[in-house]
């Protein structure tokens, strides 16, 4: 395969302190809501006046900032005939896959992925901070942590919503690292969702395009983004649960870096999974 340098553009950006560890958050979030994540938290909310709410997001979404993505962040989305030519196979509801580079990768996930409507796991301190009220209303559902029953009314909640044939998004490398280019070590919580709940894995990822002058000089732009949508993977019902799911993420992640033009070489690249978090490319 003959690659397009430019196509797969590496930015470079070294003036963000990636940490140390693949999954940790380099950027910090100043929590001041007061939210509390336990049994009683409403994961997905259902009432009229919050569905309400969402509904009026998402008629802004599509009106005003999936337009801008294209001006902001000079989105291209290649791939979306294998959403389209899979839909008998997608309308039970499935599981969408992506690196997390940007602040807007979610938006683009949502364009790329449109008309489907996904729910979104999120970082719970993300919707305890200032843009909590926004990330629930694009469908953000905090992790609760440390508490079991918890987690289980967590659980139950996105199992209803799956079941109902709703979609759900995960970043699997565990944070953001804005215009990192290599696909980062995954944690198993995507391939957990579509095992347990047998539902399709659609891999999506993110590459960078290198800016014009105009771009680069005038608006200080580091890089243009081109969100690739993959063929959806199911799981091999031959293996047993705990195979079925490595072999998910082990295809998901050979697929977004293939899409993106990284071919990993086993001796200098960290394994998909987080045995060890040292980042080391």
């Amino acid at each position: 395969m003959i690659i397009d340098l430019n196509y797969y553009y590496d930015p470079k950006p070294n003036k963000y302190p990636y940490p140390e560890y693949t999954d940790k958050h380099f950027l910090d979030v100043n929590t001041f809501r007061g939210y509390v994540f336990d049994k009683d938290y409403p994961y997905i909310d259902y009432s009229k006046s919050f569905r309400f709410k969402k509904w009026v997001v998402r008629v802004l979404l599509v009106c005003i900032v999936f337009p801008m993505t294209r001006i902001k962040l000079g989105l291209k989305i290649v791939g979306r005939k294998n959403i389209k030519r899979n839909s008998a196979l997608l309308s039970n509801g499935a599981i969408t896959v992506c690196n997390h580079v940007h602040m807007w990768d979610y938006i683009c996930v949502m364009k790329a992925i449109r008309p489907h409507k996904p729910y979104l796991l999120s970082w719970n301190k993300n919707i305890n901070g200032k843009d909590g009220p926004l990330v629930r209303l694009v469908g953000g559902i905090p992790i609760p942590e440390n508490d079991e029953s918890a987690t289980i009314a967590y659980f139950k909640a996105i199992k209803k919503m799956l079941n109902d044939r709703g979609w759900l998004h995960i970043y699997p490398e565990g944070s953001m690292w804005d215009y990192y280019r290599p696909i980062r070590p995954f944690k198993r919580g995507a391939a957990f969702f579509a095992v347990t709940f047998d539902k399709p894995l659609i891999p999506l990822a993110i590459s960078y395009r290198k800016p014009g002058w105009v771009r680069r000089k005038i608006f200080k732009q580091i890089a243009l983004l081109t969100l690739h949508i993959g063929e959806p993977l199911l799981k091999n019902k031959q293996l047993s649960p705990k195979e079925q799911e490595e072999d998910l993420l082990i295809r998901a992640h050979a697929s977004m870096c293939d899409m993106v033009g990284i071919y990993p070489n086993e001796s200098i690249y960290p394994p998909i999974f987080n045995n060890t978090r040292r980042v080391d490319y």
